[in-house]
């Protein structure tokens, strides 16, 4: 009988151990496509040409360190908001250069940014860390690391607010050199002041993703939300077409599926909250005649009002170049049907869901294509490059003292 007691009570034993374990760590997640991209040569080469090399090592090793769930998301959280911090300090010339990549290069923030996601994919830490745990924190790097969690602005009267928005770079399998100018335009102007019109104003940035899910998952609402009913204007930038500006008049609820930098397309009606009461079409309420009919800069500022629609009652779409006609079906905005016009789409649409669309001035502006110099299909950058980046970023600037 006793050894009956002793049987059934080191089975209790072992039971309880089992129920009371910490869960085992889960298995380490493979890189994404976007990730994948960081082994090649020019990533590395823009990485060490800016001193950002180091910053996924450096994360890396934080990680290891992390002995709970809480202490990892501390990592996360702090160095996530130094690598955003340490990108704009380099775009506008505030500590050492790293390297001899100009400051006004995006770059080094979008792929450092891709190793910490990297790393933080790829890590077994010594606990047990879930699925949606894992997720949580690469969500928390990417609010972090975009700018999006950084959004303040002073407090009292006499200073305006702008909220400005950019975009990593995208298309890199057709060139891996990109850059995207509205994220250098984001960097380069994070927290700095201007003078308008009507007296000074604070700008504050945000870069997003070139990724569909992100934005089916609902991170430009998540990130605008909470300012929108306290700025004074919001634009969201992107890159758009050779050797010009454009304010684009019309936003459309349509994505056309063009591959984004994992290489997914997405086609169908924009995802949004309450799709029953979506409309099609959305408008910018910049001041788009003051801005086109300003001296901004060398690149021509256009009032583009052409959308793609398939009119009330007709199943074929047809371009319109003076905006979409009653009761049509959105099949392209202003700004197309990838995710620029989708930014655009989703930051009017919550604009006029706030009940703010006669009070905020919010829309898009397309930026021009960032080019090399004639020749350089192979070198990382060029003295033109440089120019035409720094030349938009002081365009977009003198776009704002305008709008204003």
């Amino acid at each position: 009988m006793n050894l009956i007691r002793v049987g059934i009570w080191a089975l209790g034993l072992a039971l309880t151990a089992t129920l009371t374990a910490p869960a085992a760590a889960t298995a380490a997640e493979q890189p994404t496509v976007e990730e994948r991209r960081l082994d090649l040569a020019v990533p590395q080469e823009i990485l060490r040409r800016s001193g950002f090399d180091s910053v996924a090592p450096q994360f890396a090793a934080a990680l290891r360190g992390a002995r709970s769930y809480a202490r990892a998301r501390a990592v996360v959280v702090r160095e996530g908001g130094a690598l955003w911090r340490r990108a704009v300090e380099r775009a506008q010339g505030r500590g050492p250069a790293g390297g001899d990549l100009s400051r006004d290069d995006d770059r080094p923030l979008y792929w450092a940014r891709l190793g910490m996601t990297r790393e933080l994919r790829s890590w077994e830490p010594g606990f047990g860390l879930s699925p949606e745990q894992r997720s949580a924190l690469l969500g928390e790097l990417e609010r972090t690391s975009r700018g999006q969690s950084a959004i303040r602005y002073p407090h009292g009267e006499g200073i305006k607010r702008i909220l400005l928005t950019g975009f990593d770079p995208f298309t890199l399998d057709r060139d891996i050199r990109i850059s995207n100018p509205s994220g250098a335009t984001a960097l380069a102007l994070d927290g700095t002041v201007i003078q308008t019109a009507d007296g000074p104003a604070r700008i504050e940035t945000a870069v997003f993703p070139v990724r569909w899910q992100d934005f089916a998952d609902g991170t430009v609402e998540r990130t605008l939300r909470p300012y929108l009913k306290c700025v004074d204007l919001l634009t969201t930038v992107s890159q758009g077409r050779v050797g010009r500006f454009d304010v684009e008049r019309t936003n459309g609820a349509w994505r056309g599926g063009f591959p984004d930098n994992d290489n997914l397309g997405s086609t169908g009606p924009v995802p949004v909250d309450d799709p029953a009461t979506q409309p099609q079409w959305t408008t910018t309420t910049l001041p788009y005649e003051r801005i086109v009919a300003a001296d901004t800069g060398r690149f021509p500022v256009y009032d583009n009002t052409t959308v793609t629609e398939i009119p009330a009652g007709g199943t074929t779409p047809v371009v319109r170049p003076d905006g979409p006609t009653p009761g049509s079906v959105a099949r392209a905005g202003g700004g197309g049907d990838y995710l620029s016009n989708e930014i655009a789409y989703r930051a009017t649409l919550l604009r006029d869901r706030l009940g703010l669309h006669d009070t905020l001035p919010a829309g898009h502006v397309h930026t021009p294509v960032l080019q090399f110099g004639p020749g350089n299909t192979t070198e990382v950058t060029d003295p033109q490059f440089v120019r035409n980046r720094l030349d938009i970023i002081d365009q977009v600037r003198a776009i704002l003292r305008t709008a204003g």
